[in-house]
């Protein structure tokens, strides 16, 4: 990251969304699906902490991981992990995996706000978009313009928002998974939801003692140490035979 954003990332937040840091259990869904399904992967709830649930609610094992979209270490494991956890775990319905955003600085307030655009069947893949593609819209933030900054520093939430997505283009990428610019513009727009995500970053890290990410839970046990899938692949292995 260059001098210039390291700089730039701490005023924002300071402006975007006041009291949210910045860092380096079990909860069933509100609406429970259907029982029985042939493949869990075709099943996401919301889940009252804040999180996306895919597969089976009452599987025995259930993985939490929090995730920030700008972190490099997040989007290695969603590439290393999101097949083998898809097949071996969800699809038969031995485990259930959560995602919950976790803030670090303003640009993930922003990808935050796209991933959860739509309605909760739209997250994991909003999500994948947005990790497999972070070197893209990651580079423009080293090299802004001063006309740049100033938007992002614009004192109306809706306004800041919109700017960096553009300025990153995100809005380009957003349109791969079939939004148009009215959809985006109105999810950039959800300060109740940026607030959220806020409060929730402060609880994960007072209650899950969440410092950096990832981070994971199995059966909401902070698993201490474990930050990559090589790491976290022999715990769920051992839980799973």
């Amino acid at each position: 990251m260059t001098k210039t954003l390291k700089l730039l990332i701490p005023a924002l937040l300071a402006t975007l969304i006041p009291g949210l840091i910045t860092t380096p259990a079990m909860a069933k869904p509100a609406t429970p699906p259907a029982p029985h399904a042939a493949n869990w992967n075709g099943t996401i709830t919301r889940t009252p902490n804040g999180g996306y649930l895919l597969g089976n609610p009452a599987a025995p094992l259930h993985l939490v991981a929090y995730i920030s979209y700008t972190c490099p270490h997040c989007a290695d494991f969603e590439a290393e992990a999101d097949a083998p956890v898809r097949i071996g775990m969800i699809a038969p319905g031995k485990g259930s995996y959560e995602i919950r955003p976790f803030l670090r600085n303003g640009l993930d307030v922003v990808a935050a706000l796209l991933a959860e655009c739509g309605p909760p069947s739209k997250f994991f893949a909003n999500t994948r978009l947005i990790l497999s593609t972070q070197r893209e819209w990651m580079a423009p933030a080293g090299s802004l313009t001063e006309a740049q900054k100033g938007r992002w520093e614009s004192p109306d939430f809706a306004t800041k928002m919109r700017a960096i997505a553009s300025d990153l283009g995100l809005y380009a990428i957003m349109e791969r998974r079939g939004y148009d610019r009215v959809e985006l513009d109105r999810c950039l727009a959800n300060k109740p939801l940026a607030d959220r995500l806020a409060k929730q970053t402060q609880e994960a890290s007072e209650k899950d003692f969440v410092q950096g990410t990832p981070a994971f839970l199995i059966d909401g046990v902070p698993l201490a140490g474990t930050y990559t899938w090589d790491s976290l692949k022999p715990q769920l292995d051992a839980r799973l035979r």
